[in-house]
């Protein structure tokens, strides 16, 4: 059981890696970065590790991301909400289609609508001058890059037999 959890644990620290390197190739998009590699982490830890270490990576490649300055803080709802739904759609139905759904649903929409009050209150930004869709749009565009990584990234891994491996950890 220890070691098993030790597995985990490590590969929750490298996926949080790839994560914050991951960052390093972000666009701009509106206020805020898109780092579509973040959200093929999330998907990545929802089908191997499972809700809660996707949670915690997300909030850890975010908290290394803003203390480097790579990232706002438009990067904690932007990449945990999709991080948590996707890992719960996962555990639930075990299919990768409705995986990738919920990591745009929950980054693009949950994520968008919680990065709102965000900026508002903790970045200082003015209410009027900022529009909710500037958050959704945004995060859309990183969350569907990072689905489509993914996609291509888990059907390579379920071809060779990695996928399976990794899951039975």
């Amino acid at each position: 059981m220890r070691n098993e959890q030790t597995k985990k644990l490590c590969m929750a620290g490298i996926l949080c890696a790839v994560a914050v390197v991951g960052s390093l190739f972000s666009l701009p998009v509106f206020g805020s970065k898109c780092a579509p590699v973040q959200h093929m982490v999330n998907i990545l830890c929802a089908v191997i590790l499972g809700p809660w270490y996707g949670v915690c990576v997300a909030f850890g490649a975010s908290l290394i991301r803003n203390l480097l300055g790579l990232g706002s803080l438009m990067a904690f709802p932007g990449s945990m909400f999709g991080a948590f739904l996707c890992g719960i759609a996962y555990w639930k139905t075990q299919n990768i289609p409705v995986t990738l759904l919920a990591e745009v649903f929950g980054t693009a929409v949950i994520g968008g609508f919680c990065a709102y009050p965000i900026a508002v209150f903790f970045m200082g930004m003015n209410a009027a001058s900022l529009a909710v869709y500037a958050y959704v749009v945004p995060f859309l565009i990183s969350t569907a890059g990072g689905a489509i990584l993914s996609a291509v990234l888990i059907g390579a891994m379920e071809k060779t037999g990695v996928l399976k491996m990794f899951q039975s950890m």
